[in-house]
């Protein structure tokens, strides 16, 4: 919890390549990611910047969430010729 994650898929098993936004206790918010073990990007007070700092991040090529799950979107893009 506390935490906003991003999927370019609507259904599970979600994609885990964009990053996050959590909150911290103070107001703040931070975004990390794409995975946990990933190191954290930045602090920011608002929340606009955080999401901003996730749309700059976003994986190449990314548009509309893909209906189905990330194994269906794989075989979609491997199909497209992509990732």
């Amino acid at each position: 919890m506390w935490e906003l994650h991003f999927s370019r898929c609507t259904e599970r098993d979600y994609t885990w390549d964009v990053p996050y936004i959590g909150t911290l206790g103070d107001g703040r918010y931070y975004v990390e990611g794409p995975s946990r073990r990933s190191p954290r990007i930045a602090v920011t007070d608002s929340a606009r910047a955080a999401v901003a700092m996730v749309v700059d991040r976003l994986p190449p090529g990314c548009g509309p969430a893909f209906v189905g799950n990330a194994g269906e979107l794989a075989a979609h893009e491997r199909a497209r010729g992509g990732r």
